[in-house]
């Protein structure tokens, strides 16, 4: 009589979140915040403008991290519902942000792009939480036109006109890395929301068509694939940064040179804290390293999906599409900075998510996994017949 008393007790007192998932962050977020100190050191001792403080970069990213962790708690004590409803206002605002980014003295430009609207004290990259937006947009337009998916007219244009227009405001910076991402993500959810067959088979057959255009009518860009397909063809000037992140990987071997001990980035390998962490993570941990932080991600993308499946198994079609586009986000973004910094894929100006320098990456990277975390804390209560 006393063992389904206990189990169900088990049950209902056992973690209404998922721990591992919450760990899998912290992780990330403290690997990150060592290898940022590790590989800017360097960066910040030879800067006269940040005052020749070899703990400017960590301090910024330890006050970044603590900023996206606050944003991260308040996101999840918001209902995914109330996500759901302010999806269109949250995407108009985003559009908004990217507008106002390209108007000159209002967006900051750095190295050639403009990307960057300074808050005074920091400055707010609008794509980073641009990508977030797009995903609950994307999402809750899946939901609400799921009668009309297989209709090209009514379901897949509409989404269409509206990607055109951001992927114009984006590349106008230029942001080809974001757009690339958010174009993931859309596309990733409407194939999970149903869109019909033919119509995902025909934009997936087009999209060669238009990188193919969007290369060779940007000189930069052409530039970034002649640079990519042979770095050492040009290793002082295309190909440099490429070359010297290939270096790193090569002296960081199996188990790495040690923490702290990397030469590539003593002004060798440009955006070392940046784009270019990994290039100092395998140099300094190796390719055990390297393979830790794959692991990693895998494993978020890997419980992003399931917390979707557990969703729609709640008829909860929103957090589910939300959940996997989510997921979605941190393994593409993931993988094209991976495939950047080991010369698979040309550069991209992405970061790694979690773990780069950057206050707007931080930020959008912890909502995104308080969201996830939220959906499958609901999916958990209605388990257990309790309210969301």
């Amino acid at each position: 009589m006393l063992a389904p008393v206990i189990h169900n007790r088990d049950r209902i007192n056992a973690a209404s979140y998922d721990q591992m998932l919450l760990w899998v962050t912290f992780i990330l977020l403290g690997l990150g915040l060592v290898m940022v100190y590790s590989a800017s050191i360097a960066i910040a001792e030879a800067d006269k403008a940040v005052g020749h403080q070899s703990t400017y970069y960590l301090f910024r990213q330890a006050i970044f991290i603590s900023i996206g962790l606050i944003a991260g708690f308040m996101t999840f004590q918001i209902p995914i519902v109330w996500w759901q409803k302010a999806a269109p206002y949250l995407f108009l605002f985003g559009l908004i942000l990217l507008v106002l980014v390209l108007i000159p003295g209002v967006g900051r430009n750095v190295n050639g792009s403009q990307r960057w609207l300074s808050l005074m004290v920091i400055n707010l990259q609008p794509s980073e939480l641009v990508k977030l937006f797009a995903a609950m947009y994307v999402a809750d337009y899946a939901v609400r036109k799921a009668p009309q998916m297989d209709s090209l007219v009514k379901g897949f244009l509409p989404m269409v006109a509206v990607m055109v227009l951001v992927g114009f405001l984006l590349l106008r910076e230029p942001d080809f890395g974001a757009f690339a991402v958010i174009s993931a993500i859309s596309i990733s959810i409407l194939w999970l929301g149903g869109i019909n067959a033919k119509i995902f088979a025909a934009l997936i057959a087009t999209l060669p068509v238009a990188i193919y255009f969007l290369i060779w009518n940007s000189p930069y860009r052409l530039q970034r694939v002649i640079g990519f397909m042979d770095p050492w063809a040009d290793p002082f000037g295309k190909g440099y940064q490429l070359s010297h992140a290939l270096i790193a990987f090569g002296r960081g071997e199996w188990l790495g040179v040690g923490l702290g001990a990397s030469v590539e980035k003593l002004l060798y390998l440009p955006e070392a804290h940046t784009d270019f962490l990994l290039a100092v993570i395998a140099e300094e941990l190796g390719f055990v390293g390297v393979l830790t932080v794959l692991g990693l991600f895998v494993w978020i993308v890997i419980r992003a999906f399931g917390i979707g499946k557990e969703a729609v198994a709640n008829e909860r079609y929103f957090a589910a599409l939300l959940s996997q586009g989510l997921g979605v986000w941190i393994g593409v973004q993931g993988v094209i900075n991976i495939g950047v910094n080991m010369g698979v894929l040309p550069t991209k100006g992405l970061t790694l998510p979690l773990l780069s320098f950057g206050g707007s990456g931080i930020l959008a990277n912890c909502i995104a996994m308080a969201v996830l975390l939220r959906i499958d804390y609901e999916n958990r209560r209605l388990q257990k017949g309790l309210p969301a």
